[in-house]
């Protein structure tokens, strides 16, 4: 009885062991003697027939993968260091298991390289002013080379550009002689336009005489309003005719 009561023991403990139990995110991929199973198994109570059967299990969660920062030299040959991060998740567990050794080691590696790449084909100014533009490119990119390894990228994000504080002060400089330039310009359209309505109004008055007479009249009350110890006398204008011819 001592022998029986052992390998029941044995048995109950064989048992339990191969019972394993997956969370609602998990799979398990299942080799039986070094062949893998069509179907992964999951989530729930699933049994593994040890050592017949192995289990690698797999999240099938959102990974949000931090890209350390890159040296990259754009187009127009500016240093700067780029970071970003990707988003991504495991659609196929068999061949996220069976295509690549470490598939989150795989996927960082290739959104490191893609980042360079893609960063070194553009200039500054499209780095700084089209990054919905780039972060399109990224996550095509990365999910078409990702893609046989059964993952989905769904978005990367470019999140800092850092610049040397060289480039800053001349990119300062250069943005402040926009401003400047952009402020001549208004003032000089400013003042054709008052030149313009200017000339209008001298073509009004000499079509009529008296509009002349009556902004002279302005003028003097204008004057007085301003400093009433002024005193003015009034002199007509046709007054000077006389010497004009």
């Amino acid at each position: 009885m001592g022998g029986i009561g052992i390998l029941l023991l044995v048995v109950v403990f064989y048992i339990i062991s191969c019972i394993k139990i997956l969370n609602e995110y998990e799979r398990a991929v299942i080799f039986r003697l070094g062949r893998v199973l069509d179907k992964p198994k999951g989530p729930g109570l699933i049994i593994v027939l040890w050592p017949i059967d192995r289990a690698v299990r797999v999240s099938l969660r959102l990974v949000a993968l931090d890209v350390p920062p890159q040296d990259v030299i754009t187009k127009d040959n500016v240093s700067a260091k780029v970071n970003a991060v990707a988003y991504f998740r495991v659609m196929d567990p068999i061949k996220a298991v069976i295509e690549v050794q470490n598939y989150q080691f795989a996927t960082s590696q290739m959104a490191q390289t893609t980042l360079r790449s893609v960063i070194g084909e553009m200039e500054l100014d499209d780095l700084l002013s089209q990054r919905e533009k780039i972060n399109h490119e990224l996550q095509n990119i990365l999910d078409k080379q990702t893609d046989p390894w059964g993952i989905k990228v769904s978005n990367v994000e470019v999140k800092h550009v850092d610049l040397t504080e060289k480039l800053k002060r001349a990119m300062a400089r250069q943005a402040e002689a926009e401003r400047e330039r952009r402020a001549k310009v208004i003032a000089a359209e400013g003042e054709y336009q008052a030149a313009e309505k200017i000339c209008l109004a001298a073509d009004k008055m000499q079509q009529t005489p008296m509009a002349l007479q009556l902004r002279y009249l302005q003028t003097l009350v204008e004057i007085g309003s301003e400093n009433n110890t002024t005193t003015l006398f009034p002199i007509p204008i046709d007054i000077f005719k006389a010497f004009t011819k």
